[in-house]
């Protein structure tokens, strides 16, 4: 039986993984007690005892928690920020080329972040095939359901006094600085970063992640790029489909979820690539566990809604 812990089990993505994997048979779970969670001594105890720890913290948290976990054996998978682009780490999405066998064997596994898993499904694909040159100067919109901030969003969006404008959707990252950034661009080889324009809105989960193109621009068609999607994830959480809801797609489709679809839409000239899944999902929680699910050698799908 596997030994996990949960470092930050508190938190959105921890809570999420904890409720997960409490109703698995093949599952030890380490648990601190409210007293001593934040206790170095304590959680590096905790982690030397682990076969696998996720790290849900905030990312001056997860570089502490690393360094704790320093000569031990223990597989680290870290759904902060900080390790994603980083060398020795290997990036948690596997169904990227060749990323499932390096997941299988590494000590050090970064999460992906929610918005760049939708972004990396699109543009990955594109860039390795040829399709997208990699000097391309893309643009993204994502839009997304709230819980992705955390407790405190969740908080003062589930308020009784909210504010008024919490009733519509709010862009957010307007410096052009979002933390995704880095990993977006690296993991699809690009040569310059997105403009990318995130959204929450005010509903709980779900993510619709566009990346427009006009077909000028691009070395294909939509209908080769549906072949190459169609092709390219036939393992794994992520899968092609035409599916929409008479002609809309909610970015609340797949809340309660932990795979992913991808879509495109648009015409000859002008061609809309979508990705639409659940930020807490396949954007965090679900990918952790997909992740450790591959370490461990069994069915990537176990205790995940799919």
């Amino acid at each position: 039986m596997a030994k996990i812990f949960i470092d930050g089990s508190a938190g959105t993505t921890g809570l999420r993984i904890n409720e997960r994997l409490a109703e698995r048979k093949d599952i030890e779970l380490i648990k601190l007690t409210e007293e001593n969670r934040k206790d170095a001594v304590a959680r590096k105890e905790a982690i030397f005892s682990a076969d696998i720890a996720f790290l849900c913290l905030p990312d001056a948290a997860a570089v502490e928690a690393v360094a704790l976990a320093e000569g031990s054996d223990t597989v680290i998978i870290d759904t902060s920020t900080v390790h994603r682009v980083s060398p020795g780490w290997v990036y948690g999405f596997p169904e990227l080329t060749g990323q499932r066998e390096k997941i299988k064997t590494s000590k050090r596994i970064a999460n992906p972040g929610c918005h760049a898993s939708g972004f990396i499904s699109l543009i990955a694909p594109l860039t390795e095939k040829g399709i997208i040159p990699k000097n391309t100067n893309l643009s993204c919109y994502s839009l997304t359901g709230y819980s992705g901030g955390g407790k405190k969003m969740i908080a003062e969006y589930e308020g009784d006094e909210r504010d008024v404008l919490l009733d519509a959707p709010r862009m957010y990252g307007i410096s052009q600085q979002h933390k995704h950034l880095p990993e977006m661009s690296a993991v699809c080889s690009l040569e310059n970063p997105p403009v990318f324009c995130p959204v929450v809105a005010p509903y709980y989960s779900g993510m619709e992640v566009t990346v427009p193109l006009f077909a000028k621009d691009i070395n294909g068609s939509a209908d080769d790029i549906r072949q190459i999607y169609k092709e390219y994830y036939k393992d794994g959480l992520v899968r092609y489909s035409d599916e929409n809801e008479g002609g809309f797609l909610s970015a609340g489709s797949m809340s309660g979820r932990d795979d992913m679809i991808v879509t495109v839409c648009g015409n000859d000239e002008r061609i809309l690539l979508v990705s639409r899944f659940d930020n807490l999902g396949k954007g965090a929680s679900g990918a952790a566990i997909q992740n450790m699910n591959i370490v461990l050698g069994v069915d990537e799908t176990a205790g995940l809604n799919v």
